[in-house]
């Protein structure tokens, strides 16, 4: 726990006051429409909806991630989630053209859109229950326990008090504000979580028990942490870490902000673009600044963890009030901050909530619109007014807050939910990503999907929880089991069922592509997918190795990034 000044107490009620000010000043213009509560009128510009696509995945969980991948496996430890830059990339280049076209509220309207009759209506109320409420309730529960990790450490008080303070503020700027609410305390909340984190970093590399940025990279417990690539001689870590993140995970795998296709909160924000290319555009600069931009703050803490705590036993010491179920490597990165001066432990801390905040208040405003839009309005109560909606979603909002926090005493750490939320998703992302474009399928394959990963990811949990469990099966062997029974499971049903009616059909395709091709120029959007990921990769590799120092290695990643830009910028009016 650690004392804070006046300064730092300040710095935080500043902060909150203004969170406060925004939400009640936005309210009157989102109270108007559920279209102004969820999409804010569709008139945002790109990026404004980029910083939020950002800011939203900068959750309170994702630095402690970070701490815990490099502690356990190193920097390389990351390319189980740097990989989701190909399905980010996948989204830009050819699918956020196409989500702005439909002209929809939510990314579950594309039910009716795409397919026909009652299992079409079904699907939609049913993942509007899935995704609104389960999915949602499971993610924000990760956020709460890594929020209520941060409080009791920094500030010493108990889960229950933290999600208690936290809930009411979020839950009161989310309800009156909307998604414009939410997009706006997002630009503030990222600019400030940015700056919190890079200056936290800076000085704990030249704090007197870590000496210096050499001396951290010359470390004993440091140095063997420091390659970006898997060891590749290491069987294990090369499979786990980077052959199964980019020959399955990517592609197969449903997760939050890493949608195959997109969906979820990256829809709703091209949802809310101005046109098409503000659509694309805010969805680019999403995957750049989260993959390219932001990561390497949180990796250096992480490795400097490893000096001034070195195993997991040094952290519970050092902290004997931590509850032990809320043990756990990703707690380093919280432990760090307590040596930050006053001052700057205010805006760390400050940074931090708005993490915390930015990430839930998206996550109760995307789940609230599934079931004012897609459950209530469409099977509740049809002639529902606008006034009607936007109450059912303010309330929403407060009932997902709540079941969100309970949940989170279940859960034990940020990693625990990644993989989590990642089984459950195993196998669907297929049929999300071809869905555009083959005719084939229909709703019984989304249900089968999404039914079969379910069931096999709550077998491996409860599995998991056993203290003799049924069967003994790796991690990652559990990823790749769920994704082919699953993926085998919905091709099996759509070659058995028919596809939605040629109406529908012919309605749908020329709703989004017109009269053009739906392949049109697909050989210029597989060159700007493949330039998009080398160049943001080159990005993310040349910041490690500038300050590993090795200069002349990152500006020649520097060089081959510029290039992809320039031949992006060319090609841009054939890839868009």
């Amino acid at each position: 726990m650690v004392n804070l000044s006046g300064l730092d107490i300040g710095i935080i009620i500043a902060f909150f006051v203004i969170t406060l000010f925004i939400g009640v000043w936005v309210s009157k213009q989102a109270g108007k429409s559920s279209a102004d509560f969820f999409l804010s009128g569709r008139n945002m510009p790109w990026w404004l909806l980029g910083v939020s696509m950002v800011a939203t995945t900068f959750a309170a969980d994702t630095p402690g991630l970070v701490t815990e991948l490099v502690r356990k496996n190193g920097v390389s430890g990351n390319w189980v989630w740097w990989a989701m830059l190909l399905t980010g990339m996948l989204t830009v280049f050819f699918y956020a053209k196409l989500w702005r076209k439909s002209g929809i509220t939510t990314d579950l309207e594309f039910y009716e859109l795409r397919y026909s009759g009652k299992s079409a209506s079904f699907l939609r109320g049913f993942r509007a229950i899935y995704l609104g409420v389960i999915f949602n309730v499971i993610t924000m529960a990760g956020v709460c326990l890594a929020g209520a990790k941060i409080a009791n450490i920094l500030l010493g008080i108990s889960q229950q008090e933290a999600l208690l303070y936290s809930s009411i503020i979020v839950v009161i700027y989310s309800s009156l504000g909307g998604l414009k609410g939410v997009l706006i305390t997002d630009f503030l909340q990222f600019i400030l979580a940015m700056v919190g984190s890079v200056w936290a970093t800076i000085y704990i590399v030249n704090l007197p028990e870590i000496g210096g940025m050499q001396n951290l990279l010359s470390h004993e417990n440091v140095a063997d942490k420091l390659n970006i690539l898997p060891d590749f001689s290491n069987s294990e870590a090369l499979i786990t870490l980077f052959i199964i993140p980019f020959a399955v995970q990517w592609w197969s795998t449903w997760y939050p902000g890493a949608e195959p296709g997109g969906g979820g909160y990256i829809a709703q924000r091209m949802l809310a673009a101005k046109d098409e290319k503000n659509a694309t555009w805010a969805t680019l600069f999403f995957n750049f600044a989260h993959y390219a931009l932001r990561p390497w703050p949180w990796i250096v803490v992480g490795l400097a963890s490893l000096v001034i705590f070195p195993s997991l036993e040094s952290i519970n010491t050092a902290f004997p009030n931590l509850n032990a179920d809320m043990q756990g490597h990703d707690v380093a990165y919280a432990a760090m901050m307590t040596y930050l001066p006053a001052g700057l432990i205010g805006i760390v801390l400050t940074s931090l909530i708005a993490a915390f905040m930015s990430t839930i208040s998206t996550q109760l405003n995307w789940g609230s619109s599934y079931i004012v839009n897609d459950f209530y309005g469409r099977f509740i109560n049809k002639t529902a007014s606008e006034k009607q909606k936007v109450l059912i979603g303010r309330i929403s909002t407060v009932l997902l807050m709540v079941c969100a926090a309970l949940f989170s005493f279940y859960i034990k750490s940020a990693k625990d939910v990644f993989d989590l939320l990642l089984q459950i998703g195993a196998g669907t992302g297929l049929l999300f990503i071809m869905r555009w474009f083959w005719q084939r399928i229909n709703p019984f394959s989304e249900i089968a999907a999404m039914v079969i990963s379910f069931v096999i990811a709550v077998i491996f949990f409860i599995n998991g929880k056993l203290d003799t469990p049924w069967f003994e099966i790796e991690g990652h062997m559990q990823l790749v089991l769920g994704v082919v029974i699953t993926t085998i499971g919905w091709v099996a049903v759509t070659l058995l069922t028919k596809q939605s009616d040629n109406e529908t059909l012919v309605k749908f395709e020329t709703l989004i592509y017109g009269n053009e091709s739906k392949f049109k120029n697909i050989g210029y959007k597989v060159l700007a997918f493949f330039l998009g990921v080398i160049g943001t990769y080159s990005v993310l590799f040349a910041t490690g190795y500038f300050i590993y120092g090795k200069t002349m290695l990152a500006v020649g990643l520097i060089i081959l990034a510029v290039v992809c830009c320039l031949l992006l910028i060319k090609n841009w009016k054939k890839i868009i």
